[in-house]
């Protein structure tokens, strides 16, 4: 199952505590290029997320945005350091007699002394956070996933198609060439009668020239491999994940055999097939550069 490098995710999970939001889309690539944004007090769960990521994709320009409420973060608690009290207090309790001055400290004056009441935030548990964290990001990355397969699906038809037309192509100038070889040889007669009116044809060099022209233009090795290549390309979409490389390469290889075919090509309605041929592969591998 082929997948395409463009896709889209989304997944928002809340509960009475917090809730996350998880939006990422991607594109094409040659590596695997991730860039995440998300607030700062999330930021230590970075190489988790990427990590999480490799098991969804291989390849692509990959873009994460994570949103975080927290609604417990007004919820703090008083917290009273009695220590700290009964120490304020002693040391009243002597300033008091070392300076015969009435020691008049109520509570509501000892409670606004430092560090006596202090408030506190609660205190975050990192593997609840990251639980709740990587349900949204798993929900996303599977609706991600989904998204790809679905573009992947619509791309391999598309590049089925267009290897059909290229065996056309490819048949059309196989059946081709024999006839055009045999048109050579009568042209050569032709022309030869009429330099040599009142002479009799030399069959032998007739036939030498027609094998010299005939190797010239034989594309039979390239014809072969082109086949090859066509089948091969359509076997490995068929393949599991990552096989953008391969079939980029193979692409590359398809596009050599159809230069050389032009190359040799004698004759028109042979070169616009050849050229023809060009055109599918060049349309083949624009839309491989989308395949992970």
């Amino acid at each position: 199952m082929i997948k395409s490098m463009t896709g889209f995710g989304r997944c928002e999970i809340s509960d009475e505590n917090r809730k996350f939001t998880v939006e990422m889309k991607s594109v094409n690539h040659r590596y695997f290029d991730v860039s995440i944004r998300m607030p700062k007090k999330l930021n230590f769960f970075e190489t988790s997320i990427r990590n999480l990521l490799k098991q969804y994709a291989q390849r692509g320009k990959i873009d994460i945005f994570v949103s975080y409420e927290d609604m417990t973060e007004n919820q703090v608690s008083l917290k009273y350091n009695e220590t700290l009290a009964a120490e304020y207090m002693d040391y009243f309790k002597r300033m008091a007699e070392l300076f015969s001055l009435e020691n008049d400290i109520r509570v509501s004056s000892l409670s606004r002394y430092p560090e006596v009441l202090t408030m506190e935030e609660q205190v975050l548990d990192e593997e609840e956070l990251w639980n709740a964290l990587k349900k949204a990001l798993e929900g996303a990355f599977t609706q991600f996933v989904e998204t790809r397969i679905t573009e992947g699906e619509n791309l391999k038809t598309d590049i089925i198609a267009k290897l059909d037309e290229m065996l056309a192509a490819v048949a059309f100038i196989e059946e081709r060439s024999p006839a055009i070889v045999a048109e050579y040889r009568v042209k050569l007669e032709d022309k030869v009668k009429e330099v040599l009116t009142n002479s009799q044809l030399d069959e032998n060099r007739i036939a030498a020239e027609v094998v010299i022209f005939a190797d010239k233009i034989c594309t039979d090795e390239e014809i072969v491999r082109l086949k090859s290549h066509i089948e091969n390309m359509r076997t490995t979409l068929s393949s599991s994940d990552g096989i953008g490389r391969k079939l980029d390469f193979i692409a590359q290889e398809m596009n050599r055999e159809a230069n050389t075919i032009l190359s040799k090509a004698n004759n028109l309605e042979v070169s616009n097939r050849a050229i023809d041929l060009k055109t599918h592969i060049e349309k083949v591998r624009e839309q491989i550069q989308n395949i992970e």
